[in-house]
């Protein structure tokens, strides 16, 4: 198994008859009606064991007592949820996360108390809550055939919700589990290896979208060539592998409104080409698809909880492989657009692969936006390292949304500068521009060609490089592969973009 998904269900306020339960303690140790009432069997028991561990519901701290005294669970875990009414959305996802980091691996039951001590959660704050156990729980497995001496072998988890309206709380959970699963999908992509996930196999998996009312269309080689693409297809002649564009149509809105649209980098390993990359750390580029990944996940969310808006999602396909059919320095390229780039360094790829689908999603459906992610460039990680991606923008109204978003779901965003003073730096002697404009700003030179092929429309480019893939773990992350991206755009359709 890739995925070993806990099972999650929702019950009253009660006491469960066994396995670990989980609770949380405002600062100050304290608790919700509900709570002290379940505890009161076991007398001071948990004052005591705070008071020996100087716990007092500090956010993220954890007291642990086995077998607890009057309680029938064999664990008990109480969680700090910190300063009173201080939580933020993104906090509750963590707090799932840290709950569910808890429980014993050989753990089959575990119950989390949906209550503060103002009293029972809101049923959304119990579906983030429910949102941080899921996506905690992900590992990616499936190609480990032994496990490490003293390694427990994995158990199905269920994991129960004691909450104060069941219905509310499951309606809440089904609004949210497509983004679970769209998360769950993105970091699946990213985690495969190159050899299972080729540019065809991906556009195949995209096509399950279909099952859930997505409107999937793939192009081949030959399509691309008919509409143009030669930037995108210079980058995977030198491959084996034959490239692919897919587009994606989730048609919830308003008919013949215009749709917003998601464009994702779908590089599934970069070898950097004839200017291969040095051997150190070159596999970690089967991971250069993430922005791709993040496109089809978000569009799995998107459809499963039935938005209310028209979207697009586009991903061109490749592998950047060195061959003697390969591109080479010193090539030029015309764009589906006509304009012409020289190719300078042919590890400059993923730029080339946007350059052509985003004017293929402009010009073909005339979007209300347009956002693209990618693992375009290290220099974005010497820029802001792995905590914030890049945000590149012609549209303030845009970026606003976008950084707020970011400060919702804890997927941030950090605006970077554009202006014409940096187009000069990828001038070309020969062409129209050149596809790198040297060591210096990096990713801004990458975002200023981007800009080159949006016309007017708005549009925001996020440099994920530092956060897709190899990022900090978290709370709710544990994988090498983070789905980064799918929450953020998710929340920004959510609150902006739904009629």
């Amino acid at each position: 198994m890739a995925d070993a998904a806990p099972k999650l269900g929702f019950a009253a306020f009660s006491a469960p008859p066994k396995g670990v339960l989980i609770l949380f303690a405002e600062e100050g140790l304290k608790f919700g009606p509900a709570t002290r009432k379940l505890l009161s069997p076991a007398g001071d028991l948990v004052q005591r064991a705070a008071a020996a561990e100087r716990f007092t519901g500090k956010i993220g701290s954890t007291l642990d007592i086995a077998a607890p005294t009057g309680l029938s669970v064999s664990r008990l875990f109480v969680i700090g949820a910190g300063k009173a009414g201080k939580l933020k959305t993104q906090d509750f996802a963590k707090l799932g996360g840290s709950a569910k980091g808890k429980v014993p691996s050989s753990a089959t039951e575990a119950t989390i108390l949906a209550e503060l001590a103002s009293g029972a959660m809101k049923p959304e704050h119990t579906a983030e809550i429910a949102l941080g156990v899921r996506l905690r729980g992900y590992t990616f497995d499936r190609y480990k055939t032994k496990r490490k001496e003293g390694e427990d072998k994995p158990v199905a988890l269920s994991v129960t919700f004691a909450v104060a309206n069941v219905p509310a709380a499951q309606k809440a959970w089904t609004q949210r589990q497509g983004l679970a699963e769209g998360v769950v999908i993105a970091r699946d992509l990213v985690n495969e290896p190159a050899n299972v996930l080729y540019p065809e196999e991906f556009a195949r998996r995209a096509l399950e979208l279909k099952k859930l009312g997505v409107e999937v269309e793939v192009l081949d080689v030959k399509a691309m060539k008919k509409l143009g693409m030669n930037a995108l297809l210079g980058v995977g002649q030198g491959s084996e592998r034959e490239s692919r564009t897919v587009i994606m149509r989730w048609n919830g809105g308003k008919k013949g409104a215009a749709p917003v649209a998601f464009i994702g980098k779908g590089v599934v390993f970069d070898t950097g080409g004839i200017s291969i990359k040095p051997a150190a750390g070159m596999e970690d580029m089967k991971g250069d698809m993430a922005g791709a990944a993040c496109v089809v996940g978000l569009m799995h969310a998107l459809a499963a909880r039935k938005a209310r808006a028209n979207v697009v999602g586009a991903i061109g396909i490749v592998e950047n492989m060195p061959d003697g059919k390969a591109q080479r320095p010193g090539d030029i390229v015309t764009t589906m657009n006509g304009q012409t780039i020289e190719i300078i360094n042919t590890d400059a790829e993923g730029r080339l692969v946007l350059a052509d689908v985003l004017h293929l999603v402009n010009t073909r459906y005339k979007p209300e936006f347009m956002i693209n992610l990618a693992t375009l460039t290290g220099a974005i990680m010497v820029a802001l390292g792995v905590e914030y991606a890049g945000l590149f923008s012609n549209n303030d109204k845009l970026s606003e949304r976008l950084t707020k978003a970011g400060q919702t779901t804890g997927e941030r965003v950090w605006r970077m500068p554009l202006g014409p003073e940096y187009d000069k730096m990828i001038d070309s002697k020969f062409a129209d521009m050149k596809n790198t404009g040297g060591r210096y700003g990096g990713s801004i030179t990458a975002a200023q060609l981007l800009q080159r092929f949006v016309d007017k429309t708005p549009w925001a480019h996020l440099d994920i490089a530092g956060t897709a893939m190899n990022s900090p773990q978290n709370e709710i992350n544990k994988s090498w592969g983070s789905g980064w991206g799918v929450r953020l755009l998710e929340q920004l359709v959510a609150e902006h973009y739904e009629k």
